[in-house]
């Protein structure tokens, strides 16, 4: 490939603002498949909305460009999936990764544990496990842990909105999980475990969905890196705006779009309820801004402006 072709390619994705939905394979962190396409793509501006650890796989969002100012909203979108539970071992990281402290019979009905499982849908407080990233005074949690010092992390609240059994072979039991962001699943494994007595730990991760993106959107990490390297991996690239595809959406004229990149209002064009936010997209689809409704003077007000 010429040098020319190199630097036209360059100057392309440098005006690149999208998504790649990757389904992330086992071994590997989400910082490093950030890094893999960071390294493809030749934009430096990239960032996952959602830790998938190593030994879990699936739905990982990368955004690239201006989008990754989406990056706190698409992180808290709600988070789905399918987990595989071990009855009867108990480890101190809530998953295969860590030591074994304790092991157990296990003689579990599959009443008891559906009765059990559904003892964790709503709203609750969670207590992160200790072998995590969380910070406390700047230093990941996970590293004290290995120190054998005492983490004590504060209970976060959440909240499980759909639990379900898709399969019990004891003492293994595979669930389907659709919860908000910040869940902790190896947690949620723990303490399944706790209440019925056996202890469990987690053996297996994939998530299926994050916010509005599924497996059906994401492509292997493999076929990425092929695109990389054949210089198409455009076709795998989703618009900005359909990051927040399940947001209110408001349309702009072309004068409109001039106007909210301006940083002014424009006039709603029917009522919504007060404070709502939306995306503001031009008429091509092209995220414009993220703005919130006026009630007051029924109008959407520019809150973060996406500038190409």
């Amino acid at each position: 490939m010429s040098d020319e072709m190199m630097g036209g390619r360059e100057n392309l994705a440098s005006n690149v603002s999208g998504v790649l939905v990757v389904d992330k394979p086992v071994g590997l962190s989400s910082h490093d498949v950030v890094q893999i396409i960071r390294n493809g793509t030749k934009i430096r501006r990239a960032g996952h909305t959602g830790t998938l650890d190593p030994r879990a796989s699936g739905v990982l969002v990368v955004l690239l460009g201006p989008a990754v100012r989406l990056s706190e909203y698409v992180s808290a979108s709600e988070k789905r999936y399918q987990a595989v539970i071990e009855l009867g071992i108990t480890t101190d990281t809530y998953d295969m990764e860590g030591q074994i402290t304790r092991r157990s019979p296990v003689e579990i009905t599959y009443e008891e544990f559906e009765e059990a499982l559904q003892g964790f849908i709503g709203e609750f407080e969670q207590k992160p496990p200790a072998y995590s990233a969380i910070k406390i005074k700047g230093e990941k949690a996970y590293e004290i842990a290995r120190r054998g010092e005492e983490v004590d992390l504060e209970p976060r609240t959440i909240q499980v909105h759909e639990l379900e059994l898709l399969d019990w072979d004891p003492p293994e039991a595979v669930v389907d999980i659709q919860c908000s962001s910040g869940t902790y699943v190896r947690s949620l494994a723990h303490d399944l475990g706790e209440k019925l007595g056996c202890g469990a730990t987690l053996t297996g991760l994939r998530r299926t969905k994050n916010g509005r993106f599924g497996l059906r959107d994401a492509v292997s990490l493999r076929k990425l890196q092929e695109a990389f390297a054949a210089g198409d991996w455009y076709q795998y690239l989703i618009p900005a705006a359909e990051a927040l595809g399940d947001w209110y959406t408001v349309e702009l004229t072309v004068e409109q779009v001039d106007e909210v990149r301006h940083g002014h209002r424009v006039p709603a064009l029917e009522v919504v309820e007060a404070g709502k936010w939306a995306r503001a997209v031009s008429q091509e689809g092209e995220l414009v801004a993220l703005v919130e409704y006026d009630s007051a003077a029924n109008e959407w007000q520019p809150r973060k402006v996406f500038f190409l």
